[in-house]
This record gives C-alpha cells, structure tokens and sequence, in this order.
C-alpha cells in the first residue's frame, strides 16, 4: 500500500485540531499541478514543519482540483483552516508573495481527517529530507514505510469508534494490522469533498450547457443527501446555478440513457422557459471520463421517478 506524507502548515493543523470537520481542504498556494499521487480513499499523513517535525494526524485522499480561492472558500469554508475568506486570502497572499485577490490554488480534498494528541506524535521517518517542501510517497513494502504505517495503525485504534453506524465516522474491524485495507474501506465522503470530486470528474464544465464559469457552477446531488442520496461522484453533476435549481425542484431530469429532459411545467407555471427548452431531448454535454464517475442509473431513476414533474 502507498500513502503519501505531506508537509502541514501549522497554522492550519493548529486550527482544524479544534475543530471537528468531516472533511477539509489541504490547500497549495501555487495551484500549478494536480495531486495524482493517491487514490480515492488514500493516507495522507499531515508532517508538522520544523520545530516539530513530527506525524501528527491523517485524512484520507478524496478529490482534487485546482479552482479560484474563492470558490475553495465557497466548498470547505473553515474547514480551509481560517475563521474568514479575508484570514485565508491573507495567508495565501504571503505564501504567494503577490497581492493577487483570488488566484487559482491547489485543493486536496481529505475526508474523515483525525488529529493526534501531542503526545501520540509520531516521529519523522529516518530518511525524510529537510529540503521536502510539499510531501513524499511511502510504501508498506519497504521497511520504513512499513514500520511508519504499523505506528499508523497503533495511533489510530485509538481515535477511531468501532461502530459503523456513526454517520462521519469509520472504524477497524480487525485486531491484527491489514496495513491499511481496515482503515480504507471504511473512510466516508464529506460535503465539501463531494463538491470537488465533481468539479474535477466534470472538468469544470456544467454537464448540461457546458458552461465554463466556475463561479456559478454547482455539485448538484441526482437523489438528495437528505433522502439517504450520497456523496459519491457517482450520484453527482455539476450544473449551472439555474440548471440546478430546475433539476432539484422536479422541472429538469435526466434519464439512465443521459438525455436531458424538461418539465411542460416551467411553461405552465411561469409562461417562460426558451433557455431551457432548447436543451430537451438533447444527450448530456459533459460526462466524467471515467466510468466509475458517470451518474449511476439507480440514482438517475429516483430522480426521474420521486422529483421530476413531467
């Protein structure tokens, strides 16, 4: 198994180790290039800087995208680690060293993220370098990586209920280490991270109208939240603001076939309704390249059956 160690700003870990967030942002300030270095579901262990130097939590690898300071704010809120947009913009500024108001940066959804006491801090592996400056990749089949995990493991039955009934919450089942599967399997999808595993699974781009300003984009559930619908990429779109209104009050659906379509309704009710009808019978714009991500029937069918008003 590999896991990834990634270098924490303090301010943000001393933040969130306060808080109890389902799921937060580990933000990069220069938003150049997409974190491929773990899968859904992946550890991703938070390494304390220098005076420290210490392992002093873990999340797990959700969604990544690299979006406008702004709508990082808009998704996660203080789960980017600051009580006010102004504080995170302020920080971001001076890692930047520009005044630019709402650059693009890096986000690294992490889901179910635990904070260790001090006193369960785990050492800096022997063969971390004090010139790393965003993280590094470790691995269970060599032995530091190996021996990091299993003091991984040790921590976190500590932290972790053993009850799966807990909505946000995940557990380890079995007594002996299984180097992470126990863990794994287990972790469960925040809000903010379903957000941006759908803004990356549609390129930024409403699956409608192909819409491109990120702004007004949204991670439209297919079945609610609130009726037991989840936050899987699999149950998601990303729709223009209007698009998402229509489709969660029943006057846009999509069928398991991905053809659009819209309610007589919007007519009737509101003697309107051109810009939408234009897109009837029309297949979906934008699909998720990979097939795990596309919207599954299961949820498309409850929709066109429970929501929409045909």
């Amino acid at each position: 198994m590999e896991y990834y160690l990634g270098t924490t700003d303090w301010r943000w870990y001393n933040y969130l180790t306060k808080q109890a967030p389902e799921d937060v942002n580990f933000w990069q300030p220069g938003g150049r290039s997409a974190f491929r270095v773990l899968n859904p579901g992946g550890a991703f262990l938070f390494k304390l800087k220098s005076p420290y130097n210490a392992i002093g939590g873990i999340g797990f690898f959700a969604a990544q995208s690299q979006i406008p300071l702004s709508t990082a704010w808009d998704t996660f809120q203080s789960r980017n680690g600051f009580d006010t947009l102004e504080e995170f913009r302020s920080v971001i500024q001076k890692y930047r060293r520009n005044s630019e108001r709402n650059p693009t940066i890096g986000c690294i959804a992490l889901t179910n993220p635990v904070f260790f006491e001090k006193e369960d801090w785990i050492p800096t592996p022997e063969n971390w370098s004090p010139s790393i400056v965003q993280g590094k990749t470790y691995s269970t089949q060599d032995e530091i990586g190996l021996k990091l995990w299993q003091q991984t493991e040790t921590v976190l039955k500590r932290y972790l209920t053993s009850s799966l009934d807990t909505k946000n919450s995940f557990a380890v089942a079995e007594e002996s280490p299984q180097y992470g599967n126990s863990i794994l399997r287990k972790v469960r999808i925040g809000q903010g991270a379903f957000r941006l595993s759908v803004i990356d699974a549609y390129n930024k781009r409403c699956a409608i109208t192909g819409e491109k300003t990120l702004p007004v984009l949204e991670a439209a559930h297919i079945k609610p939240f609130a009726e037991s619908g989840p936050n899987q990429t699999s149950n998601g779109l990303l729709l223009r603001s209007d698009m998402h209104k229509l489709f969660d009050n029943g006057y846009i659906t999509i069928t398991p076939e991905f053809r659009i379509e819209v309610s007589k309704r919007i007519k009737e009710e509101f003697d309107n309704g051109r810009e939408y009808y234009q897109y009837h019978g029309k297949n979906l714009l934008i699909l998720p390249e990979s097939e795990i991500n596309k919207p599954l029937p299961l949820y498309l069918d409850y929709h066109n059956t429970a929501i929409f008003r045909p």
